[in-house]
């Protein structure tokens, strides 16, 4: 028995454990358990000519706990299907890795506009106030929803150092920008 199997086998036998919490702890770790084992599968489907199939494998992803998904999500974001790149950007989002940032950043400049929505989103999932420039700069954009999502991003970020970016859109001519900016000045942490 290999010791995959070995450790599947007691996560199952855990599952049956007398305890609630260590049930909910043992169907967790069987869900990454299997997403781990099932990488090899989900990194050969983003080799695939299919476009959906590349997606759902980028959003199953997501799920894998492994440093080895970093890479292959990194590579997504030089396709050139818009939809593969805006999927890899959510699923780094969410997964933080402060070494994807540079790579996060960049698409704020996409060509395609949903691309770059994603990005300004994205950004939002760190909490590194080195990015306030960066979606401060987005804000200048054309594209109403780059710009909402930049706002938004800047609040989910809670920089003080956002606040010089987020004032004078509380007076935006657009009623959605006025919204989000007043939203996301809330939300700023209070320096000092």
């Amino acid at each position: 028995m290999s010791t995959l199997d070995a450790r599947r086998k007691v996560l199952k036998e855990a599952l049956t454990d007398a305890d609630d919490g260590v049930r909910l702890a043992a169907a967790g770790a069987l869900e990454q358990l299997e997403a781990l084992m099932g990488l090899g599968q989900v990194l050969e489907a983003l080799k695939s000519d299919n476009r959906g199939q590349r997606v759902k494998a980028i959003l199953a992803l997501e799920r894998v706990a492994s440093p080895r998904v970093f890479a292959p999500l990194m590579e997504q974001l030089k396709d050139a299907d818009p939809d593969i790149r805006a999927a890899a950007i959510q699923v780094l989002g969410k997964k933080k890795n402060p070494k994807t940032l540079g790579g996060l950043v960049k698409h704020l400049k996409d060509p395609h506009p949903a691309v770059r929505v994603h990005a300004a989103e994205a950004l939002g999932h760190f909490e590194d106030p080195r990015l306030v420039p960066y979606l401060g700069a987005a804000l200048k954009a054309s594209d109403l929803e780059l710009v909402k999502s930049a706002v938004r991003a800047l609040g989910a970020l809670g920089a003080g150092e956002a606040e010089p970016f987020l004032i004078p859109l509380a007076k935006d001519s657009r009623p959605a920008v006025r919204r989000e900016a007043v939203r996301a000045l809330g939300k700023l942490r209070i320096e000092g």
